[in-house]
């Protein structure tokens, strides 16, 4: 099995039912995943939205997982794949090749996605279109990374104030809190 557009809008209308500020930015994926939906195939020529997701994995120190990119580190996100049976599972295919991730279990009470972010072309690496952020949480602790990773540079636990992307940061803090 792999990812299809349903499982897209079923998580989008989850989480825009959580989160209805960020029903605007999300239509523009919404729709063209129920035109394929419908269509069964892609007629947009390359300018549909193009969907990743990420892990954005949590430790027993509250420190998020990255990896190395560019000379400092960013948290990890993948296209997904044909292999993946879901958007959570294709966010910890990339952790689990790139630096082993093991132990690893959703943040409880929030197996959905609990942020969706936005990039417009020329503020990403995918080229000239749309780019979708499907981001879930999860808790695991600091040893669950093979230690070469670490200790090579390839990953890096980074404390939450360091995370440059602030609707990260902030709605990971209020999951700490009890606020998420």
């Amino acid at each position: 099995m792999s990812v299809r557009d349903d499982q897209i809008i079923r998580e989008l209308s989850h989480y825009v039912h959580e989160h209805p500020a960020d029903r605007m930015a999300l239509l523009p994926v919404y729709d063209a995943a129920r035109d394929h939906s419908q269509r069964r195939t892609c007629n947009h020529e390359q300018r549909c939205p193009l969907v990743v997701t990420g892990a954005v994995v949590v430790d027993e120190h509250n420190r998020v997982l990255c990896l190395r990119y560019e000379g400092g580190y960013a948290l990890a996100e993948a296209e997904p794949e044909e292999a993946d049976d879901s958007l959570s599972e294709a966010a910890l295919r990339l952790l689990a090749e790139e630096v082993g991730i093991r132990d690893v279990w959703a943040w409880p009470g929030a197996e959905r996605p609990f942020l969706v972010d936005v990039a417009r072309p020329g503020q990403h690496r995918y080229g000239s279109r749309l780019r979708v952020g499907i981001r879930y949480l999860f808790r695991s602790h600091s040893r669950a990374v093979f230690p070469a990773a670490i200790e090579t540079g390839a990953a890096a636990w980074v404390p939450l104030a360091q995370i440059g992307i602030v609707s990260v940061r902030s709605r990971v803090e209020r999951h700490l809190i009890g606020t998420g």
